[in-house]
């Protein structure tokens, strides 16, 4: 899966943001922590929701469990806006 190509993101001092540029159905705004930011700056490839885990585990001092629960929350609201090709 990949952040779907028409969205832009900016990194911030205390946000990540991430807009829509052209055509697309979601005409907002998604900001959002560093965390949540991690996770979008890697779907800039194609990248598993594992290999996501695994990156956020090297950086993060967090459990298996509460980081893969910050990913699928983060990808649902993702999904939702269609902002990821699978």
């Amino acid at each position: 899966m990949r952040l779907k190509e028409g969205f832009i993101t900016h990194e911030g001092a205390d946000e990540h943001i991430t807009v829509p540029v052209g055509g697309l159905s979601f005409s907002g705004m998604v900001r959002s922590n560093k965390t949540a930011g991690f996770i979008v700056e890697c779907l800039k490839e194609d990248v598993t929701e594992e290999e996501i885990i695994e990156r956020m585990l090297a950086k993060y001092d967090a459990s298996k469990e509460q980081i893969t629960g910050d990913v699928e929350d983060v990808l649902d609201k993702l999904r939702g806006i269609g902002a990821i090709e699978e």
